[in-house]
């Protein structure tokens, strides 16, 4: 059974980093190239931990949104009197939890509870979805500033897990959600510069990842009450955006994942997936596994995407965060069934 035919995207909500990699490697460990932490405790909810952290910063203050959103009500922005481009976000918690939980992660694989060869997953947010999501004016220039926390949490990360053990995904909700004019946008509204923009942000998020690392991109259509923000009509957005991406980087990909909508089994989603020039050494997965139509309705969306691509692994749509802790277990065996009976 090849590894690698199995990703999760993040999420997994059980008591802690401990039991989610345990189950994860115990379910379908022989498939996994690499097993996330679950983001359990305070990250239970993608990037919903980060509005307390900022509500609390002395130089930012609690506003009500300027009109409805996709998430939480609160928003901050600088405080009266603080220049935006002083501000400095400090520890974000990433690589605090990153480092906690890799230590988990090899004390399993010395017990041999995980396989010498399955890297530790890190899953870290784009800039723009936690900035579209919770930041008031200036958009820009906060953007800006949480972007060089983060990645100093991310080099904090690789300078402290060996490089040979440690993946790295970008999660990428809200760069979609801002495609979809879910949420406006502070960098041009036409589609042509949001286009080039988020292309430019990924990019450069790709290549602070060093070479030796893994790099995978989870480009999400989120997940807030099991329903995305907006449907995607096809895959050809997704598509167009790794596609530049790719050709921005001096370093590889090596994974990329695609949400795959639980109606959606037929030709025409996939069909742009034929314009995708993937290196053999990029996987794709498709987010075509749902708990809600098993086996069943994994084997028609893996049959309408083998119309278009031969080639790829399984994956739910989005992480597991907002599904009940007493779901995960079969769900974890589903994958193993998918991947044992259909791959």
């Amino acid at each position: 059974m090849p590894r690698g035919d199995v990703h999760l995207c993040g999420s997994v909500p059980l008591a802690d980093a401990e039991s989610v990699l345990t189950e994860s490697a115990r379910r379908i460990g022989p498939w996994l190239a690499r097993i996330p932490d679950g983001e359990t405790g305070e990250r239970d909810n993608f990037t919903v931990w980060q509005l307390p952290r900022m509500g609390a910063h002395p130089d930012l203050e609690m506003v009500p949104p300027p009109s409805p959103e996709y998430g939480p009500s609160e928003r901050v922005r600088p405080a009266p009197g603080v220049d935006p481009s002083s501000i400095d976000f400090g520890a974000l918690g990433y690589a605090e939890a990153a480092l906690k939980s890799w230590r988990i992660f090899a004390d399993l694989r010395e017990r041999g509870d995980i396989d010498r060869d399955v890297r530790f997953q890190v899953c870290l947010p784009s800039p723009i979805s936690v900035v579209g999501a919770f930041v008031g004016d200036p958009q820009d220039i906060l953007e800006q500033r949480y972007e060089l926390a983060l990645l100093a949490e991310l080099d904090r990360i690789v300078a402290e897990i060996p490089i040979a053990d440690l993946a790295v995904q970008w999660d990428c909700p809200v760069e979609f959600a801002l495609f979809e004019g879910i949420f406006p946008s502070w960098f041009g509204a036409d589609p042509e510069t949001k286009f080039a923009q988020i292309v430019t942000r990924l990019i450069r998020l790709g290549a602070a990842v060093p070479g030796g690392v893994e790099l995978g991109y989870h480009l999400c259509y989120g997940d807030f009450g099991h329903r995305h923000f907006a449907e995607p009509a096809d895959t050809g957005r997704m598509v167009a955006v790794i596609t530049a991406v790719q050709a921005g980087l001096t370093r590889a990909i090596d994974w990329v994942h695609m949400p795959v909508p639980r109606s959606r089994d037929d030709h025409e989603y996939f069909a742009p997936l034929a314009e995708l020039r993937l290196p053999e050494s990029t996987r794709l997965y498709l987010g075509l596994v749902h708990a809600t139509d098993g086996v069943d309705g994994a084997r028609r969306r893996i049959a309408a995407a083998r119309s278009v691509v031969r080639d790829f692994g399984i994956a739910t749509e989005c992480g597991f965060g907002r599904r009940p802790a007493e779901q995960i277990p079969e769900l974890l065996e589903l994958h193993a069934q998918v991947a044992r009976e259909l791959l």
